[in-house]
């Protein structure tokens, strides 16, 4: 696929998106109240199935079933600058794991049903084919993004067109429901300059311990973080971050993004597009997803958050999107971990729409105004 081409398949995206609709959003929440329970008593289920149900365009909203996983895998040339304890061939051992069942992903994809993909789009290493795996490969990894963009324009676009390809591809095999995942080591200090970007915080306040550095190696990590932004143009003049609009939204992905996360980005637009609801794991999906609401602000309309994660910066993002998150377990684990743990919950809560009977078909008395 030429570049033209791809800029081509990412406009048709965008142009097949569209906000929540509000008719059917009224209509859920109408319906809601008219269920054989107290109002509101199901709290933050309501919300969950009014919100799919104005995503979907349809009250009540289709069952979110089945569902698919894919973890999208790359690595990052930031890596370099001892941001993380762990060795950079831990991402492709870990790739190997999945495709082979033994990460926890896996054992949370078999409890709750779900099929999971592993998508190669940045690999530092050329991988043997498998079943589960799709090779999406933008480049062996980033360029360090505290020294100069991550990567070109043209390879945020592919990745990006990498991530709409497995969601449109996904839908078409016929999911009704997908779920981000995530493997790249040293991809939270990529995540945390992505968001400290988008979001317009300062470093301290979005950048973790990712998978548990010490102080030193954290502080270096913050600095890195401030580096990469102040390099690549996403400060102020007074120092501060700069959130970057739909023009700017693409040059900021390519300099301190990751190619999972720009892939990310891709599948929350590729949902989007299709109307499938789209269940966000934890930081890095965060990120990515505020990529995609910079260039569709309608795109988080058909998100669901998992869970919080325990970096602070998946707050920050979360609170920026809009978004409530349904799990708050303490994890920072990524994978998909925390949005396959969500994923019964919101089936859940839109079994209740089609379900439950109303206190008109049930002959239960309401309670009286």
């Amino acid at each position: 696929m030429n570049s033209n081409r791809r800029h081509v398949v990412l406009a048709e995206t965008l142009a097949a998106i569209r906000p929540a609709d509000p008719l059917a959003l009224a209509e859920a929440r109408a319906y809601q109240d008219r269920l054989t329970k107290p109002q509101g008593s199901l709290g933050v289920l309501e919300e969950v199935a009014v919100r799919l149900a104005g995503a979907a365009g349809a009250s009540p909203p289709p069952t979110p079933a089945p569902a698919a996983l894919a973890i999208f895998a790359a690595d990052h040339g930031v890596h370099a600058r001892g941001v993380s304890p762990w060795p950079q061939e831990v991402t492709v051992q870990m790739v190997a794991n999945f495709l082979a069942g033994g990460a926890v992903a896996n054992a949370f994809a078999a409890q709750a049903g779900v099929p999971v993909t592993v998508v190669d789009v940045g690999v530092a290493a050329d991988l043997p084919d498998a079943p589960g795996l799709v090779k999406r490969k933008i480049g062996y990894g980033t360029a360090d993004l505290s020294r100069g963009p991550a990567m070109t324009a043209d390879q945020a676009v592919r990745a990006l067109e990498a991530g709409i390809t497995v969601a449109r591809d996904l839908v078409a095999a016929g999911a009704r429901c997908l779920i981000t995942g995530d493997m790249g080591i040293a991809n939270t200090t990529a995540s945390a300059a992505l968001i400290s970007a988008f979001a317009g915080r300062d470093a301290a306040e979005v950048t973790g311990r990712g998978t548990g550095v010490d102080d030193e190696t954290y502080a270096r990590k913050v600095d890195v973080v401030r580096e990469a932004l102040r390099t690549n143009g996403l400060h102020s003049a007074s120092g501060e971050p700069v959130p970057p609009d739909g023009g700017e939204a693409l040059r900021a992905l390519a300099a301190v993004g990751g190619f999972e996360h720009a892939a990310i980005a891709g599948f929350v637009l590729g949902g989007a597009a299709a109307r499938v609801p789209v269940i966000l794991d934890g930081v890095i999906a965060g990120a990515a997803a505020l990529v995609a609401a910079a260039l569709d602000p309608a795109a988080p309309d058909h998100c669901v958050a998992g869970h919080r994660s325990s970096e602070p910066g998946h707050a920050v993002a979360l609170t920026h999107l809009g978004l409530r998150p349904l799990v708050d377990l303490e994890l920072r684990l990524g994978e998909g971990s925390g949005g396959l743990l969500a994923y019964p919950i919101v089936c859940a809560a839109v079994r209740v729409m089609h379900d439950v009977a109303t206190f008109d078909s049930a002959g239960v008395t309401e309670k009286p105004v």
